[in-house]
């Protein structure tokens, strides 16, 4: 069973994910940690609950959510996960934090490509791959039918939507991959979004002013 905890790092006030099971394993989603402060919280979790990171995950690869990718991947000997579309983004994150004055060192190496359907397995709990385009091309939704949650990347937040005037973002893209893909969940479903508070499936199916379904 997976055990849910949320840290809000960056500048961006991203939110990073660690999802872990009683044998101490776990998920690492989008580590958005910049400051030197915000590393230490994160490794001092992982420390004082035991925990083994064994798997690096990105819903997508706008900086704020790969600032930790380098140190979590060195620190642990893991290979980032992201859709292969997302990885040109990847590729720019450090010129577009230059832009931003985020100077930061941002991963090089291998990454595993992760496509829709795919299966994320953490012993006996799965989290299933879902491709939700529009807020960047290649950006992925991860869920537990089991536990009856979602985490939704940048696509769905509290009664918004991700923003979708940077480079690589379709608003009509996105709206399709919110009705068609995150509205046929369960309605019970808890939306983990990429910034701000938890929802639910059926909130934002009622109250979400951006999506008529």
């Amino acid at each position: 069973m997976f055990t849910i905890e949320v840290f809000t790092f960056n500048p961006f006030q991203e939110n990073t994910y660690v999802l872990f099971n009683e044998k101490g394993h776990a998920l690492i989603f989008d580590p958005g940690t910049f400051f030197p402060a915000e590393t230490q919280t994160l490794k001092d979790f992982i420390l004082r609950r035991g925990i083994q990171p064994v798997a690096l995950i990105n819903t997508h690869c706008h900086l704020d959510h790969v600032f930790g990718n380098k140190w979590l991947a060195e620190s642990y000997g893991l290979t980032p996960q992201i859709h292969a579309l997302e990885k040109p983004l990847h590729d720019k994150s450090g010129a577009i934090g230059s832009q931003y004055g985020l100077e930061f060192t941002p991963y090089e190496g291998d990454f595993t490509f992760i496509q829709q359907g795919d299966i994320i397995k953490l012993d006996q709990d799965e989290l299933e791959a879902i491709l939700v385009p529009g807020h960047s091309p290649g950006s992925l939704a991860f869920y537990s039918k089991a536990q009856q949650f979602v985490i939704s990347g940048d696509a769905l937040f509290l009664e918004s939507i991700g923003r979708t005037d940077l480079p690589g973002g379709d608003h009509e893209q996105l709206l399709h991959s919110i009705k068609e893909k995150l509205f046929n969940l369960p309605p019970e479903t808890i939306v983990y979004p990429g910034h701000g508070p938890k929802t639910s499936i059926a909130h934002e199916r009622q109250f979400n002013p951006f999506v008529h379904p």
